[in-house]
């Protein structure tokens, strides 16, 4: 897979893993994923639930929502190799949870709740693209709204009054993973703009692609993860999907 701007997209990579890898520390997912407007509140748990592999298995499955709206809704037509990729992705979201080791249903049910957030707002991306305002100006934008619905939830979620009785609140070593997954997510953000504008759809779909695998691949040496072979059969399943959604946006199929 030939990838054009190796600086911008290396340094993607790299801060796409620092991220992934700091939020698992800080326990917390909220502010990496305000790229989706309510990813913030419903995706604070998105690291914690599962191991990194696991989380990134089902996220690559919001693809299904947003191929079954352009194919269903829309009348587009899609070609078969897409439609293969994408029921890769729904196979290995599928039977992951059938097969996983470490099955934990509160955690699988709000990975559910983000797969369905994610899609919705790759749909609404797609009907709603204002001219008017940059890729940057959007990222802001999606940043304020996810802090409104973030502090406007916490009361109704319980978060409000349960934050006192945190048990980590008080620990140095929280506050500064929390720090560090702020600024890593806003340099993840800036750098995310910045390969969009520099290269094409297809290329910038590789260099995600290359991320995801990048951190999959690494995490497990930071962190204590289960698997058998059924659970890794579904990650590289989930793997080879993405990799042929990757290749029929670069070649237009």
């Amino acid at each position: 897979m030939y990838l054009k701007r190796p600086a911008g997209g290396l340094a993607f990579c790299l801060f796409y893993l620092a991220s992934c890898l700091i939020n698992k520390v800080a326990d917390i997912g909220g502010w990496t994923s305000a790229s989706c407007l309510l990813e913030a509140w419903l995706g604070r748990d998105k690291l914690v639930f599962k191991p990194i592999p696991v989380f990134l298995t089902v996220h690559n499955a919001a693809e299904v929502i947003t191929c079954g709206f352009q194919k269903f809704v829309q009348k587009e037509q899609t070609s078969l190799l897409k439609i293969c990729s994408v029921l890769f992705l729904l196979a290995a979201a599928v039977c992951l949870p059938l097969c996983d080791t470490q099955f934990d249903p509160n955690g699988y049910l709000w990975a559910l709740i983000h797969l369905i957030c994610v899609g919705a707002y790759k749909i609404f991306h797609k009907l709603w693209k204002p001219n008017s305002l940059s890729e940057l100006d959007q990222q802001y934008i999606n940043y304020v709204f996810s802090v409104v619905l973030l502090a406007s939830a916490s009361h109704p979620a319980g978060d409000l009054f349960s934050a006192l009785d945190f048990p980590l609140l008080y620990f140095y070593r929280f506050h500064s993973s929390c720090c560090a997954s702020g600024l890593l997510g806003f340099f993840l953000m800036l750098h995310t703009v910045k390969l969009k504008s520099s290269t094409t759809s297809g290329q910038y779909a590789a260099w995600t692609f290359l991320a995801k695998v990048i951190t999959a691949s690494l995490s497990p040496f930071f962190f204590v993860m289960t698997a058998n072979v059924l659970t890794i059969s579904c990650f590289v399943i989930s793997g080879v999907g993405e990799a042929l959604l990757v290749y029929t946006e670069r070649t237009g199929t």
